[in-house]
């Protein structure tokens, strides 16, 4: 019964570094695919942020060009 004891503990002791080792590439894992989610928003936002303000600025100086037609031809009737 001792003999068996004894070579079951060693078994366990080696599964639970292994089980320790696994824990760690997995948490590594998870620090990679959330570092790469972080990236792929980042540009997916800035993007987004960058057609927006264009398109705000486009239609700014659309505003602005009509803003002006208008005075011209008020000044100029």
């Amino acid at each position: 019964m001792l003999l068996f004891w004894s070579a079951s503990s060693g078994l366990y002791a080696q599964t639970a570094g292994q089980d320790m080792k696994r824990a760690g590439q997995e948490t590594k894992q998870a620090a990679k695919d959330t570092g790469k989610a972080v990236s792929k928003t980042t540009k997916h936002t800035a993007h987004k942020v960058k057609r927006g303000t264009r398109k705000a600025v486009n239609q700014s100086a659309k505003a602005t060009e009509k803003a002006g037609d208008k005075v011209d031809r008020k000044t100029n009737h």
